[in-house]
């Protein structure tokens, strides 16, 4: 019986022979494993780095370019203000116009009469001087 405690002691140190094979196995093949995603993340890490940078730049960028488009726009309400008021003025001049025209439209209309009046008699006058300068001229002959 003594023998069966020693085949049990072998095939007991065997198993853990075994076990601590398998373990280095996978240890060694965890080690990879992990060499493999060290690598990884120190690559994301570079990538990262480099993806901030540029994002800090085009951020940068984009702040000056709002602060330039800002002060062109600033710069343009002052020209849409000028057009406005320009705009202002000749509507006012439009009515000053209008209301001119209005007028004097009106007071045509109400001297018509006197002006036609007035052309006829002047009409009567011319040819009255018309017919004594013949008159006289004739005489003279």
């Amino acid at each position: 019986m003594e023998w069966l405690l020693y085949v049990s002691a072998a095939v007991v140190a065997l198993a853990v022979l075994l076990l601590v094979i398998f373990i280095i196995i996978t240890l060694q093949a965890l080690k990879k494993t992990m060499d493999s995603v060290s690598k990884t993340v120190e690559d994301l890490q570079g990538q990262v780095d480099g993806i901030t940078k540029e994002s800090n730049s085009l951020l940068h960028k984009t702040n000056a370019l709002a602060d330039d488009l800002q002060s062109k726009s600033d710069s343009l309400n002052s020209v849409f203000e000028a057009a406005q008021e320009l705009g202002v003025t000749f509507q006012n001049m439009n009515h000053s116009v209008k209301r001119v025209s209005d007028s004097v439209s009106r007071k045509a209309d109400e001297q018509s009469e006197s002006v036609a009046k007035a052309v006829q008699w002047g009409n009567a006058a011319l040819v009255m001087w018309s017919k004594w300068k013949a008159k006289k001229e004739a005489e003279q002959r």
